[in-house]
């Protein structure tokens, strides 16, 4: 019988089902999506393109995402951090990316953000995995009824709010929980799905900054 939430891919192997088995959507889900990131850059790009997603499918976000890396320094926040009114008035006329000024704007506060809590914390991904939510948050089973019914979590609240006291914006609760499913802070691949065990196992071994 099959388990709800899953579909099988062109392989034979069932995944999570919100990949549709459209070619590069497949990949990011097989090969990056809760899998463990520690980068930097990676986090940045991650928690600012969550952002630009806000009322937008991710796969939309997915297509579009060299040029959004092209438009933002390759997420290099130090880069970022120095953009002025020029370069506002460029990404705004970028047909390439999401071409709305307030999340432009906000990319640009949040790297000038980033600066800060580099500084603080001696890197974002130290800041970042430290609100790793506890085993004892995380459901006994994770499938779709859960997936549905958890658009945000006590952890991914705490970590927002904390955020957002520290001068970041566009990082709601639901924006912040799918970057933490996206960079393996929580494994969310459903059961049954055939990325899950290798997603745990990576997550076991992934040593924590």
């Amino acid at each position: 019988m099959a388990t709800e939430g899953i579909i099988e891919g062109p392989d034979g192997r069932g995944r999570c089902f919100w990949h549709q088995n459209l070619p590069d959507y497949l990949a990011y889900h097989d090969a990056e999506w809760g899998r463990p990131v520690t980068s930097d850059h990676r986090l940045f790009e991650k928690i600012c393109l969550e952002g630009f997603q806000s009322g937008l499918s991710w796969l939309t976000i997915l297509r579009k995402r060299e040029n959004f890396r092209a438009a933002f320094a390759a997420f290099d926040f130090d880069k970022v951090a120095q953009f002025g009114e020029d370069d506002i008035e460029r990404l705004v006329q970028d047909a390439g990316i999401i071409r709305h000024r307030g999340k432009i704007v906000s990319t640009i506060n949040n790297a000038r953000r980033a600066v800060a809590l580099r500084d603080e914390f001696g890197s974002l991904a130290r800041y970042f995995w430290s609100w790793e939510p506890k085993p004892e948050e995380r459901p006994a089973v994770f499938d779709l009824a859960t997936l549905r019914a958890n658009p945000t979590t006590p952890a991914s609240v705490r970590l927002s709010k904390d955020l957002k006291k520290r001068g970041w914006t566009f990082v709601g609760p639901t924006t912040v929980y799918a970057f933490m499913q996206a960079m393996g802070m929580v494994n969310d691949h459903i059961e049954g799905c055939c990325c899950r065990q290798s997603v745990e196992e990576a997550r076991k071994a992934f040593v924590r900054p």
